[in-house]
């Protein structure tokens, strides 16, 4: 025997792992605890003992007639899941004299009876993890292979049994190194929904392609039936593709919750989030007791985050969304940790403008009363409308619309316009909805007609300080549209009409 042996490890905190030390020792039996787990350990990892147990008799490797201790350094951090089960394995058999120290490797996996890797959560920020160690090495569940090898300057072993991980740590067998899954051709983007479909609506399509080529939130009103949820899901079809960073750290996120599919590589569409309006907060912001968990805004980053019937949601679950909208994460915070996810979405929200959807409509008839209505439109503050950039009238669709021909513009022709304006915004270093404020005076330049209708539009409409900025922000945009590089009236005066709406129906 052997006693004392290393093996190494990981532990995911928000969308980042942190390297784990799994320190095993072997000492002379007598104590009712003959297993003993230290290092903050959650329930998952106490449960392990039993697995871990029954793997290696079922594996053929025995069991030491001796009290294991094992210790998770550093103690001062909560390790969580049953991703420790192979490295805490490893460590016993390096302990029992089974293996020889394997300080190239890097270990993650939960272990069933027989000794079959099951797959885990997190296994590409391990990877990342293990390359930022300078471990050679790192053995996965064959399940999360093709997620870790997106990775360069490691090699990943997707092995399917604890047999095989010892045969690699002794150099009997050669395993072959997972290889990423080639790239797509062509990412896809959500090319199955065209705006070509929705008849009509050409003031809503036009605003979605401005709030597309800037990153900016968008509100739709209107009544039933008129197509807002059809505009909504398309909006991802006219987003550029992810580029390689950013489809590492949605990927992250997506790996870290747990919803990469088996034998998937990077994310390359834009995720497109659409919870039902009974979410709670948790749910959508993110959280849980002993193992926080991103919510729909982080894996909503860099995508779409689409709320239907929005005053349906509760108040304050809607007012939970104002802090990562400002600051584009989420920071959540316990009595043993603060972790924090990316929520770097665009918000698409939807409503009717009251509780029957008819009010305002020159057809139909409105059966609320004005308390109704007010109470109704009451749920959306002030504070969340203004960090809406765009408040879109959605009416419904005549007839003539209905039944006549297709006006031509397709996602294919808007997605080339937004792709251009983006462009423009990569070479300042800024997308438009992220324009610092100390920018904005000179990327945001106006003449004396603009100066004029900006005055004339804060006056008369009482704009906020925010509202101000997010004008000039929504006008900087609509330059880019249009190819120039100066702001001039006419884009403020569309990017003003997109701030009026909220007038007509919230009496500000």
């Amino acid at each position: 025997m052997v006693g004392l042996y290393r093996a190494r490890s990981a532990a995911v905190f928000g969308i980042d792992a942190q390297p784990i030390d799994v320190e095993v020792d072997l000492y002379p039996s007598g104590s009712a605890r003959d297993f003993v787990t230290v290092g903050m350990p959650d329930t998952a990892v106490r449960e392990s003992r039993e697995r871990i147990k029954s793997a290696l008799i079922n594996s053929g490797f025995g069991y030491p007639a001796k009290a294991v201790t094992i210790n998770l350094a550093p103690a001062n951090v909560r390790k969580e899941g049953a991703g420790f089960d192979l490295p805490m394995a490893m460590g016993i058999l390096g302990a029992m004299g089974a293996i020889t120290p394997t300080e190239r490797f890097l270990f993650v996996g939960e272990l069933s009876l027989d000794g079959q890797l099951r797959p885990v959560r997190g296994a590409l920020p391990i990877a990342v993890c293990a390359r930022k160690q300078r471990i050679e090495n790192l053995v996965v569940p064959e399940e999360n292979a093709a997620e870790s090898a997106v990775v360069e300057g490691i090699s990943v072993y997707g092995l399917k049994h604890l047999a095989q991980v010892v045969a690699l740590a002794r150099g009997e067998h050669q395993f072959r190194p997972a290889q990423p899954p080639p790239p797509e051709a062509a990412p896809s983007t959500h090319s199955d929904l065209d705006f070509r479909d929705v008849k009509g609506q050409t003031a809503a399509k036009r605003a979605l392609e401005v709030a597309a080529a800037g990153g900016h939130n968008v509100l739709l009103i209107g009544p039933p039936g008129s197509g807002k949820t059809m505009l909504a899901k398309r909006f991802a079809g006219i987003l550029p593709p992810l580029s390689f960073e950013e489809a590492i750290e949605t990927t992250k996120i997506h790996s870290v919750a747990g919803l990469l599919p088996a034998g998937g590589g990077l994310l390359r569409q834009r995720p497109f989030r659409a919870p039902h309006h009974t979410i709670s907060d948790a749910g959508l912001i993110g959280g849980g007791t002993a193992t926080l968990r991103p919510g729909e805004v982080s894996l909503a980053h860099h995508g779409v985050l689409f709320l239907d019937e929005l005053p349906e949601l509760a108040r304050n679950v809607l007012e939970l969304l104002r802090q990562p909208m400002e600051d584009r994460q989420v920071v959540l915070a316990r009595s043993s940790m603060t972790v924090s996810f990316p929520a770097a979405f665009t918000l698409i929200a939807a409503m009717n403008p009251c509780p029957c959807g008819f009010y305002g409509d020159a057809t139909r008839e409105c059966r609320c009363t004005g308390a109704i209505i007010t109470r109704y439109l009451g749920k959306i503050s002030g504070p969340l409308l203004d960090r809406i950039d765009l408040h879109v009238e959605v009416p419904a669709v005549a007839y003539k619309e209905l039944r006549g021909q297709d006006d031509g513009v397709g996602s294919a022709q808007m997605r080339e316009r937004v792709q251009a304006a983006r462009e423009k915004q990569q070479a300042r270093g800024f997308s438009n909805c992220n324009l610092p404020h100390n920018q904005l005076r000179e990327l945001c330049a106006l003449d004396e007609a603009g100066e004029r209708t900006l005055e004339m539009a804060v006056r008369r409409l009482g704009l906020s300080a925010r509202a101000h900025d997010r004008v000039l922000k929504v006008a900087r945009t609509i330059a880019d549209l249009d190819g120039v590089s100066r702001v001039s009236a006419k884009h403020v005066a569309e990017a003003v009409q997109y701030r009026s709406l909220d007038r007509s129906y919230w009496g500000q």
